[in-house]
């Protein structure tokens, strides 16, 4: 267990598609244990697999004291939405209005193989559902309208981090100094 580097914007893993984890091991068990502890050492709200260049459906987040994880999740979402800020570990520093749903259950699995269903809204909705389009490769910027996504990628141009110059940076993100990262 160790806090591993995260990537960033621009690395081609955080625009594909995770695949079903099959294998509720050992190794499981320790990327959970590595995804929690990258997380917390962040901090963030939500890291998926993805993000630590592994390329399996599983993210943790720890959102309103609740630290926990879930493994190849389906999400049922809500009608009704939201609207509010949203950052991310992998674009550091920045954060922009998204549209979420307001409410979401998930269902999945722990690290042992058992199922799981988690409900919730507002930020913990919000977690869910940013940490689930990792694992399809969904970063939260391709939500945003179309002004908004413009402003977001001339940030990230703009950024001391950002390697849209070059080949993509694997190094860990530093800390967000608004508190939205997730």
């Amino acid at each position: 267990m160790s806090v591993q580097p995260i990537r960033l914007f621009g690395d081609p893993v955080l625009t594909s598609k995770a695949v079903p984890v099959v294998d509720f091991d050992a190794e499981l068990r320790r990327l959970v244990a590595d995804l929690t502890d990258t997380m917390r050492d962040a901090p963030g709200s939500g890291l998926a697999a993805p993000q630590i260049g592994v390329g399996l459906r599983v993210f943790t987040y720890h959102v309103d004291g609740e630290l926990g994880h879930l493994v190849n999740p389906e999400l049922t979402l809500s009608a009704d939405d939201q609207f509010g800020p949203e950052g991310c570990l992998s674009i550091p520093g920045l954060t922009f209005d998204c549209r979420r749903a307001q409410s979401v259950i998930a269902h999945g699995f722990n690290m042992w193989g058992d199922p799981v269903v988690i409900e919730g809204s507002d930020y913990l909705a919000r977690a869910i559902q940013h940490e689930t389009d990792h694992l399809d490769g969904v970063l939260f910027i391709d939500r945003l309208d179309t002004q908004t996504r413009k402003l977001a990628m001339k940030a990230i141009r703009e950024a001391e981090w950002s390697g849209l110059s070059g080949p993509p940076q694997i190094k860990l993100s530093p800390h967000p100094t608004n508190g939205f990262g997730l």
